[in-house]
């Protein structure tokens, strides 16, 4: 082990890849904004600045550590600079924080309350450049934006995108897409990871919360809420649980309380996919053909296979993502009754993805003027539903979901994890289902966070190679070697965000590997605790399949026509 002299403390490093890693070691909580631990060292926010015993300044974040190095983190000079630095970015930004949608978790906000902040010398910003809402998924406000870089590096460094990029110079730096167009005429997927890696309310979730007051404040309408399986693992951290607690039964009481008039497991509908998604990879396997076939429950996925590799859609499943399929199932199911009493259902989806609200707006998703799904709302904006109704979260009494829609198996909760989809998918296929300890045996290849993950499974004598990626740099690498043969799979499952569901655009930011880890583990743990196990066990999946599909599988099935490349 080799020692740092930090403050007069001798503080013992070893793997540390720079001094503020160090440095936190120590227990001391350097400031910054442009820092993350998985991208690329940028140090343009110069928050972290330490000084050594010689009185030189530097970046802790792209400084490494060396044996005997004596540092200090609070001096005199570098509290006065961290101020100055405080105050011209508040100086360059638009300061209506009683009205941003972040406020009180906004990185500039706390750290200048932190600073005792109180005073700006400088005059504000001299002009207010447009806001761009032009998508579903998020809302651009330049005016908010402190050119930390964060969501350039995570839209190029793990998305592999590049929609968003440092224009012009000097004064006139800012971030936007490409010849400063609207986010959605360049290539953005709407994954929201830019979201998720903005320190302050440059880059928000679109904000439905409007839509959804309307839609349950509205007699004449019967509001129907489905609720997919990350968000229970993640909820709770907005009202100080870990990551990880499941609050499934305090979400649905907190739902019924605002108005909702039934409430649904979104993993009903994950198992409707495993069923259908392994029928029609079975019957790929027997044919041979548009091998390997690709999962399309992530529209972020969808979207950017449609962007770069259009001739890879025939290879895509046509199932319905789980969001889409339960809509149109539930629209279906009501259908009779809502003519009968000239009343209307509305789907209310809550997600923790953002590209699930651009998803639910593609015309493919509508028939006849009603859509699959109505609203979209994600974790994000269910905490502050909750919060705006006055209701305390962590006292609430838990409540089961509505029937019929509200029983699924341990594979259909599982669809929030990377590895997910793939381990139901394979459960379901095997002629001998796996009891919980034997799947933690055989699935354990497909489980966790690599970047990719390969695993060979036996169905019927035949030998079947699966990939799992997460992360659309990861995925972009993997189908260029599938496209040139390197790689040959018969089945591939893609996330686009990393860790999957769990960590999607709309949930509660920052987002680290270890918060992945434990809302990864909160949904292995309810698969362990789940009585049905695998998906075609669903008695009441077989029954909507049996009944209302019978003669209406076109309900959750999709084909995409006229698609179009988006050149960034």
């Amino acid at each position: 082990m080799k020692t740092m002299i930090i403050d007069n403390r001798k503080v013992e490093f070893d793997k540390e890849k720079n001094v503020l890693e160090v440095v936190r070691k120590a227990g001391i909580d350097l400031p910054t904004f442009c820092y993350y631990s998985e991208l690329s060292i940028y140090g343009a926010c110069r928050m972290c600045i330490v000084e050594d015993d010689r009185g030189k300044i530097f970046t802790s974040c792209s400084t490494i550590p060396r044996d005997g190095m004596k540092i200090y983190t609070q001096t005199p000079k570098l509290r006065k600079y961290r101020k100055v630095i405080l105050e011209l970015l508040l100086a360059n930004h638009d300061r209506d924080c009683t009205s941003c949608n972040i406020t009180g978790r906004c990185d500039l906000q706390k750290l200048s309350r932190r600073f005792g902040i109180d005073n700006i010398r400088f005059g504000e910003m001299k002009e207010k450049l447009p806001i761009d809402d032009s998508s579903h998924a998020i809302v651009r406000n330049p005016n908010k934006c402190i050119h930390c870089g964060d969501c350039v590096r995570v839209c190029e460094e793990v998305q592999g995108v590049g929609a968003l990029s440092f224009t012009h110079r000097g004064s006139n730096l800012k971030v936007s897409p490409a010849f400063d167009r609207n986010i959605t005429d360049v290539n953005c997927v709407d994954c929201g990871q830019c979201r998720t890696a903005c320190p302050t309310g440059a880059i928000t979730v679109k904000d439905n919360r409007d839509q959804f007051w309307e839609a349950v404040q509205n007699k004449d309408k019967r509001v129907v809420a489905q609720i997919a399986p990350a968000v229970r693992v993640a909820l709770g951290e907005r009202f100080g649980l870990p990551p990880g607690e499941v609050t499934i039964g305090k979400i649905v009481s907190a739902l019924k309380m605002v108005g909702v008039d039934e409430v649904y497991d979104t993993a009903f509908a994950a198992d409707m996919t495993v069923v259908e998604e392994s029928n029609e990879f079975v019957e790929r396997l027997s044919n041979g053909e548009n091998l390997p076939l690709f999962t399309s429950c992530c529209p972020g996925w969808v979207k950017f296979a449609e962007n770069k590799y259009p001739q890879l859609m025939e290879n895509i499943s046509s199932c319905k993502s789980p969001q889409q399929m339960f809509g149109a199932v539930v629209k279906e199911y009501y259908k009779e009754e809502d003519n009968k009493n000239n009343t209307e259902t509305i789907m209310v989806s809550v997600m923790p993805c953002t590209a699930k609200k651009a998803e639910a707006a593609r015309e493919e998703f509508e028939v006849n003027g009603i859509r699959d799904v109505d609203i979209v709302i994600t974790t994000q904006e269910l905490a502050r539903i909750i919060k705006e109704a006055g209701i305390v979260f962590e006292e609430l009494e838990d409540e089961s979901f509505d029937m019929p829609f509200g029983m699924a198996s341990g594979s259909g909760v599982i669809f929030g994890a990377t590895g997910g989809v793939s381990e139901a998918v394979v459960t379901r296929l095997l002629r001998e289902k796996p009891n919980h300890t034997t799947k933690d045996v055989i699935f354990k290849s497909v489980r966790g966070m690599e970047d990719v993950k390969e695993a060979i499974f036996n169905l019927d004598d035949r030998e079947v190679k699966v990939a799992i990626v997460h992360g659309l740099k990861d995925a972009d690498e993997l189908v260029k070697k599938v496209l040139s043969g390197e790689k040959s799979y018969d089945f591939v499952e893609v996330m686009a965000c990393k860790g999957g569901c769990v960590a999607g655009g709309g949930q509660p930011a920052p987002i680290n590997i270890n918060m992945r880890k434990e809302r990864a583990k909160g949904l292995y743990k309810i698969d362990r605790t789940s009585f049905i196990k695998s998906s075609e066990n669903n008695p009441l999946v077989n029954q909507i399949f049996d009944e209302l599909l019978k003669d209406k599988k076109e309900l959750i099935h999709v084909h995409k026509k006229n698609l179009q490349k988006v050149e960034s």
